[in-house]
């Protein structure tokens, strides 16, 4: 069975695109840390980032890279945090989540984000790469 990551890779759920190349999809995290929290996933279904062929994990780091400084000149933050955890979806994802405080990178909290913000929010993204 397809994940829900595979299933916006083919357009069946919609997302907030952040960058998209024939290989690698970003997109915002629809139950964010933080504001602009987005995950970077191959659009090959692999269920472990170090199954991955090496040269496709490496094109995963520097796709994320690209989509992370894109993102840290969009949200005011820190830095970026970037974490490969995977638990809840089989399905490799990079999450990229604007800093403010420890407390962004728990998974414990969760920013409140409208529609109209995600969108708006993609498109600044987006217009930064």
């Amino acid at each position: 069975m397809a994940s829900i990551f595979t299933k916006i890779v083919n357009g069946e759920i919609p997302s907030y695109k952040v960058a998209e190349t024939d290989k690698f999809l970003a997109f915002l995290d629809v139950n964010p840390n933080s504001k602009g929290h987005t995950l970077c996933i191959p659009k090959q279904e692999v269920d472990k980032i170090f199954d991955l062929e090496e040269n496709t994990y490496v094109e995963l780091m520097q796709f994320s890279r690209r989509v992370a400084l894109a993102l840290r000149k969009t949200v005011d933050c820190k830095r970026i945090g970037m974490s490969v955890i995977g638990l809840e979806v089989p399905h490799v994802h990079v999450h990229l989540i604007p800093l403010r405080t420890m407390s962004d990178a728990t998974f414990q909290t969760k920013d409140k984000v409208s529609p109209e913000e995600m969108q708006q929010l993609a498109e600044a993204i987006a217009n930064n790469l």
